[in-house]
């Protein structure tokens, strides 16, 4: 199942989004990322770098 960032928690650092693999996190206008449900590989690799924790599995 792929990963979910929770908005309320994103500050926008865009740690998740260099790391990811497969480039499916983008940047809102609200610079909050967003997971394309789509692409994610499911790696675990945004989960592991967030600072603030807020990616998690859903």
């Amino acid at each position: 199942m792929p990963r979910k960032i929770d908005k309320s928690e994103c500050v926008g650092c865009g740690t998740c989004q260099r790391v990811c693999i497969v480039g499916c996190i983008t940047q809102g206008d609200d610079r909050k990322r967003s997971i394309d449900q789509s692409g994610c590989v499911d790696c675990g690799a945004c989960q592991l770098a967030c600072p603030k924790k807020c990616i998690s599995k859903n």
